[in-house]
């Protein structure tokens, strides 16, 4: 993994945590140890979700930027497969509270894109330009 994507999988790693915490916490105050359960598990769901994710994309880029475009998309499918798949799965279960999951991922997932997004925007671009397209004399 290149430092650079090693930097954005922090920057959203660990902002996404502590608002994984919070809806612990959060869980904890409105629907009990079950929300609290449900919100943890939504945590941990979404934290490796998403960094097998940035992980996966990141070796692809190495390949290629074709590659690296399947890749991303391969695995937004395969995420929002498997959380349907977990979802329906733990339908019936009352060991934790459903709501409290679902909400709790989605919260953390758009938590995750967006410290992904501001770390992303904090880099400086890099474009790859050929010599000759810089030089503009006749």
């Amino acid at each position: 993994m290149q430092s650079s994507d090693a930097r954005i999988l922090r920057g959203a790693a660990i902002p996404t945590g502590a608002v994984g915490v919070g809806a612990v916490l959060i869980g904890l105050l409105t629907a009990g140890g079950k929300g609290a359960l449900a919100a943890a598990l939504a945590t941990v769901v979404v934290l490796i979700f998403f960094s097998i994710s940035a992980i996966a994309v990141s070796w692809a880029g190495k390949i290629s930027a074709q590659t690296m475009m399947l890749a991303a998309l391969a695995s937004y499918v395969v995420k929002i497969l498997a959380v349907m798949v977990l979802v329906t799965a733990m339908d019936g279960v009352s060991i934790w509270n459903t709501k409290v999951f679902g909400w709790a991922v989605i919260a953390l997932a758009l938590c995750w894109i967006a410290a992904e997004f501001r770390v992303a925007l904090q880099r400086r671009p890099y474009i790859d330009e050929p010599e000759s397209a810089l030089d503009r004399s006749p």
